[in-house]
Parts: structure tokens; sequence; C-alpha cells
């Protein structure tokens, strides 16, 4: 039998039973969800790992073909960008992020996407103007890659760590189910259930007890009854034959097989 550390502190009654069993049905369901939870959570988990390789390599080319233009264009310039750069900007920035949500098996994902903003403004066109034109924009938009670039991995790097907290969590979960609640209940059902059963053993024998009492009293009332008809009998003989109780009694039980030569019939 478990003991009492690894069960409940219970009173061993149906009652108390049912309650368990229905108690072990549903650590048991909650323990298939959460282990189902916990495997659409790790395939996430690993295609977010993957997407995330794959971006941070595309970083790196997208990083260096970025240094490679704006060098590229310096050259070209044949000194700093920074008065083209200053005519160019006008305004607030066009590319922005804005945040969402994925609900993947009850967790919420963070997502970040990029988006340009139209505000009608022109874009000014740096080509033929303070010469290198062409290669500052064309480092602009090497540039604007990157930023997208680094908008998406840090969606997939939020997404990645909050996956791995909520896997951590779902585990842990899986695991107390597993390994604590649901052998307890189960040491516990066991514990009633032999419990029960020793009472059942217990009343069993009480009634084979009292069957047995009662046996021997009615064996008594009927030797009793069988020794009081005898005695009435006796007495009634007696009364006839004018012979005493105990000689009359005496003669009932020889079964007036011998002559006793002292009465006279």
């Amino acid at each position: 039998m478990a003991g009492q550390g690894q069960r409940l502190t219970v009173v061993p009654t149906v009652t108390v039973m049912g309650m368990i069993k229905a108690r072990l049905a549903a650590a048991t369901r909650g323990h298939a969800l959460l282990k189902k939870k916990s495997d659409a959570l790790t395939v996430q988990f690993r295609a977010i790992l993957k997407r995330i390789v794959a971006a941070k390599e595309a970083m790196g080319d997208a990083m260096r073909s970025a240094s490679l233009s704006l060098a590229e264009a310096l050259y070209v310039a044949g000194g700093p960008l920074r008065h083209v750069v200053q005519q160019s900007v006008s305004g607030p920035a066009r590319l922005r992020v804005r945040a969402h949500h994925d609900n993947i098996a009850g967790v919420r994902l963070p997502r970040f996407e990029h988006f340009l903003v139209d505000d009608g403004a022109r874009v000014p066109l740096l080509a033929g103007l303070a010469g290198g034109g062409q290669q500052v924009s064309a480092s602009r938009a090497a540039h604007v890659r990157a930023v997208e670039l680094l908008v998406e991995l840090a969606s997939l790097q939020t997404s990645f760590l909050t996956l791995d907290e909520a896997i951590k969590t779902t585990n842990r979960r899986v695991n107390a189910l597993e390994h604590v609640v649901k052998p307890q209940l189960e040491n516990t059902v066991a514990y009633i259930r032999g419990e029960l059963d020793e009472q059942e053993r217990e009343e069993f024998f009480r009634l084979k007890k009292i069957q047995a009492v009662k046996q021997r009293e009615l064996e008594r009332q009927v030797e009793a009854a069988k020794l009081y008809a005898v005695e009435k009998v006796a007495g009634e003989v007696a009364l006839k034959r004018g012979v005493s109780f105990g000689a009359a009694a005496s003669m009932l039980e020889n079964g007036g097989g011998e002559r006793d030569d002292d009465i006279i019939f």
C-alpha cells in the first residue's frame, strides 16, 4: 500500500473514491491536452529556429551588401554625403513597424511587421544631383532591405524567447501531472479500494459470527424445547401413575426397556 507521503489524506469511503476518480480522470485529460500543447509548441519552436538561422544568414548578406553600397556611394561622390542625405530627408520616417499577436496553442506570440507610410510626398531622385546619386539610391535600397530583415529577425527572436518560456512552463505542468498528481491520485484510489475491501471482509466476518451465534442460540432453544417436552411428558406420566417426577424422567430416558418390579401396573 502506498505510503502516507505518496497519497492524499482522505477518509476511505465510496463517495470520496468517486471524487478522487473524477479528479484522476480530469488530471489524465489535462495531461493529454498539455502534452499535445507541448508537442505543438515544440514543432513551432523548431520551425522558428530554422527561420532564425535562415534570417541571420540573410541578415549577414544584407548588412554586407549595405556596407559595400555605402562605400561605393562615398567613393563615387568623392566625399561625404551629408548634404545629400539632409536634402533627401523630409518629415517622419516612411518605413515603420507595427506589432501583432499570433495564437499558437493558446500562447500569444508577438509578431512585428514593417510597412511603408505613403504620405504623398515625392521621393527625391538623387541620380545626377551632386554626383553619385544612383549609387546613393542603391545604398538606400540596400539599407531598407537590411532594416526589413532586422524587423523580421526581431520578430522571430521575440517569438523564439516567448515560445521557449511557454514550453518550459508547459513541460513543468506535464511533469507535475505525470509524476506527482496522477501517482498521488492513483495511490489514493488504491488505498481507498483496499480499505473498502478490508471493511467488506470485516463485515462478512462479522455477519458470519452473528450467524454462528444465532445458530447456537437456535440449537440451544431447540434443545431447551426438547428438554421441556421430555419434562412435560415425564410430569404427565408421573401424575397418571403416581410415581415421582425423577423416576418418570428416568423411565422416559430408559425408553421403558427395563421393568421395574417396585412399580405396580
